[in-house]
């Protein structure tokens, strides 16, 4: 058990941070102090024991990044209740189904999402974000107490609320704090439980780093709504006093850059896609003219254009970072090892929503290319079911304090997910080497060919979205010949007028490409041309099963 109470961190860090800057709404109008952020927690306290919230109780919270939903968050987890965070770009079908599945006692969700929501299926209470009106009352006293807060919190606090005014629930590290559902690739969402020792294990881990301090800035683009964002650009950052700017809108390119150059962060938090798309986009149209491939050939030439187009990138993303943590799924091999020859300050982290969810990380000073980090020291444990975890990939299985109680409401899922010896098996392939995990592909993915060689697609869909005109790719076996699914680049497709006779030559082209570079029994048979964008998760990851 993490030594460090995980509630008592916010009490002693609002306390320590008063005046300091805590959140600020990004194209926004709302901005508070770690006082007023306090103050507003406290509000809502008032609001959950008028409304008789118990300590353990539910509440869902569903919505996109904003000071509202920060605010909700932390006061339910203060309060002793349990947050259900519901990712707003989740289905209505399925919001429906997680408040019910959840037995949430209460719903805080945006008004557009709401629109959507069938309201004979809610049958709680529940109120609007940011406004906080009454969207819908199974309780009597819900509107006259939602109108009268501010006025009840005034005679609760007559002289003006203090820091000594903070005192939130006794809540044991070892009970749930926080029901996560996931959003993975097998069409399968489960509640996850985390108590409160898995984040304190996470918030502590990255306090020793000393990632941030007090003072700093960070922009959360990621979705809070995820334990990835949740516990980095959010718990963590909230510990330590750091100045979180909520970006809010949709994180397109030109929005990230605009946001980045404004608030210029002290470190980044981000997932592959950001990172791929600035390589595909920016950085190889450049290295591939050939007078370029031509002098990055060339010793000390190399450097002079690698410094200057490392440089620029930095200033693109703020010019005030030290660091860029990537995690959430596997960056792409030719990305990571360019940007690695650049030295551009990047790691690769890994964990999952099952370990809230960090497992394994190194400081980009100790990043060695291809692996996603060592094993989090005196947190975390992990090992390889394989007869030679150094060489032979098995499946990594984890155990320590981040490591979840469970699936609510769903023994037979919590059973299956453990091994006999109490071991989290993450679905994962990959060897270990020391302390330091490399994977290879998740274990339902691999493909076995007819002479029994072990085919990881993620390696060769890495390749691929690098080749002209491909955006995104799946490799799947049919009559056991290896195809890839390809849903063209359609933005350059168009900009270069390029015809659907053409595209297949070029795809034709890239198969070519493809074959020469990859092992023999990794080589495609054909490339299929998709119509639709593929069906995506959240976390912008391929929802595979539904293309096997």
């Amino acid at each position: 058990m993490i030594e460090q109470n995980f509630i008592k961190t916010y009490e002693d860090s609002f306390k320590k941070n008063w005046n300091l800057p805590a959140l600020t709404d990004y194209k926004g109008d709302k901005s508070y102090t770690y006082g007023e952020l306090a103050a507003e927690i406290a509000k809502i306290h008032i609001l959950f024991s008028e409304l008789g919230i118990e300590k353990g109780d539910r509440i869902s919270l569903v919505g996109k990044n904003h000071s509202s939903w920060s605010i909700l968050f932390m006061a339910t987890i203060t309060y002793g209740a349990i947050i259900v965070p519901i990712l707003h770009e989740f289905n209505p079908e399925s919001i429906e189904h997680i408040i019910d599945h959840s037995e949430s006692k209460l719903a805080f969700i945006n008004s557009s999402l709401w629109e959507n929501i069938n309201k004979n299926n809610i049958n709680i209470t529940v109120f609007e974000t940011p406004s906080f009106a009454l969207l819908k009352s199974s309780n009597e006293k819900a509107e006259e107490t939602a109108k009268s807060i501010d006025k009840r919190f005034n005679k609760v606090f007559p002289d003006g609320f203090k820091k000594e005014d903070i005192k939130y629930a006794k809540v044991d590290n070892s009970e749930v704090v926080c029901i996560n559902y996931t959003s993975g690739t097998t069409g399968y969402s489960k509640g996850v439980m985390i108590t409160a020792n898995n984040f304190a294990g996470n918030i502590t881990y990255a306090g020793k780093l000393n990632l941030l301090f007090p003072g700093e800035r960070i922009l959360a683009f990621l979705p809070m709504a995820h334990v990835y964002g949740s516990a980095f650009d959010f718990l963590y950052s909230l510990s330590t006093g750091v100045h979180i700017t909520l970006l809010g809108v949709s994180p397109t390119p030109q929005n990230l850059i605009n946001a980045l150059d404004e608030v210029r962060p002290n470190i980044i938090i981000t997932v592959p896609l950001i990172f791929e798309k600035i390589y595909k986009k920016k950085i190889l149209p450049v290295i591939s003219q050939p007078l370029v491939k031509f002098l990055l050939k060339i010793k000390g030439i190399d450097k002079l254009i690698l410094n200057k187009i490392k440089n620029s990138l930095i200033k693109s993303l703020g010019g005030n970072f030290r660091e860029v943590i990537i995690g959430g799924a596997a960056l792409n091999a030719e990305v990571e090892a360019f940007f690695y020859r650049m030295r551009f300050p990047f790691t690769v982290g890994y964990g999952m929503t099952e370990c809230a969810p960090l497992i394994a990380y190194d400081h980009h000073n100790d990043f060695i290319p291809t692996s996603c980090g060592s094993v989090l020291k005196d947190i975390m444990e992990a090992r390889i079911d394989s007869t030679d975890p150094e060489n032979d990939p098995g499946e990594i299985q984890v155990r320590g304090e981040n490591v979840m109680s469970g699936y609510y409401r769903n023994p037979e899922a919590t059973k299956a997910a453990f091994t006999n010896d109490g071991w989290l098996k993450t679905g994962d392939l990959g060897i270990m080497r020391g302390s330091r995990l490399f994977i290879k592909g998740r274990l339902k993915t691999m493909i076995l060919s007819a002479n029994g060689q072990n085919i990881y697609p993620e390696e060769i869909e890495s390749r691929l979205n690098n080749l002209p005109y491909i955006a995104d790719s799946v490799v799947v076996l049919r009559d056991n010949k290896l195809i890839a699914l390809v849903y063209p680049d359609k933005e350059a497709l168009k900009s270069n007028n390029i015809s659907l006779e053409r595209l297949t030559e070029i795809m034709e082209d890239n198969k070519g490409l493809l074959n020469k570079v990859v092992a023999k029994y990794e080589r495609l048979s054909g490339i299929e041309i998709m119509e639709k964008e593929f069906e995506k998760t959240p976390k912008k990851s391929i929802k595979r099963y539904l293309y096997q």
